[in-house]
């Protein structure tokens, strides 16, 4: 079993046993058919994965690694808010006629501010920081900028990074270690996607400084199961698990931008069935 199984599993169990319902409350999801999309909630889930140790890769199911990447390249390589620029169909529910999800994810990333060391965005900014003031306690970004949700698609729900680096006793390298505050997380269709997806990030960012990646802590304000996914969550979290996967990146990529999704390896990554057709609130 991987670590990442023992996590999932257990913030699973607890929010079934001890999680509040929004049953007859007033909500904005809505499943395809109209209703309204009701969950089971756990305020101010943490959890915490040390990718020194291992990648935190669920084996219950399996988690498409690959397209994980592909997101997140898009968004923050990329800085993309077109969906014709992302390979998974994922966004096409959010996207308007001509493939647009509005001022979120990615556009934010893209918008260039002042600094005193001249004009950035808030990627470039981080990996500036990580390279040049690797112990600033101010190394973080934010796409969760009030004046443009009126033009989001979605609101972001993982919204802010924080890193932080830290360096181990004899150690001849640093540790880049993150913090992922999500203000709102389906724990069945998105939980470990987000985490695979950060994590990979965090490998990214930590190989092009020339740091070590840590840990990642995953910060969830409330973490949900919806009532139609319960059924599935009890059966997959009663599944054998697997040891965790090796994931590596290509070593020879030594800047952010020249990543692709062919410079992810995957190895040993033994899973329990998909599950297909997951109904999805929106």
């Amino acid at each position: 079993m991987s670590y990442a199984d023992q996590i999932f599993i257990n913030m699973c169990q607890d929010i079934i046993d001890n999680g509040v319902s929004t049953e007859g409350e007033k909500v904005r999801p809505k499943w395809e058919d109209g209703t309204s999309a009701y969950t089971i909630k756990r305020f101010g889930v943490v959890n915490r994965y040390d990718l020194s140790k291992e990648f935190p890769a669920i084996t219950l199911r399996r988690t498409a690694l690959k397209s994980a990447m592909d997101e997140i390249l898009w968004i923050w390589q990329k800085k993309s808010n077109d969906i014709h620029d992302l390979k998974s169909h994922i966004w096409d529910e959010w996207a308007d006629e001509n493939g647009s999800i509005g001022k979120a994810y990615g556009y934010q990333l893209g918008v260039k501010h002042q600094y005193k060391e001249g004009m950035m965005d808030q990627v470039d900014r981080v990996l500036f920081d990580l390279k040049n003031n690797p112990y600033s306690r101010r190394i973080m970004t934010n796409i969760y900028v009030h004046q443009d949700l009126h033009e989001m698609a979605l609101y972001p729900c993982a919204y802010s990074m924080t890193f932080n680096v830290t360096k181990e006793k004899d150690s001849d390298k640093l540790t880049l270690n993150a913090v992922l505050n999500q203000r709102s997380n389906d724990v069945l269709a998105a939980n470990s996607w987000n985490v695979c997806q950060y994590a990979l990030l965090l490998m990214m960012f930590a190989q092009v400084c020339d740091m070590k990646a840590g840990e990642l802590l995953h910060v969830i304000a409330d973490a949900h199961i919806y009532d139609r996914h319960i059924p599935i969550i009890q059966e997959l979290i009663t599944r054998p698990a697997f040891d965790a996967p090796v994931v590596k990146l290509n070593p020879k990529v030594k800047d952010f931008y020249a990543f692709t999704t062919d410079d992810l390896i995957v190895e040993d990554y033994v899973t329990g069935p998909q599950i297909k057709n997951i109904p999805i609130a929106i």
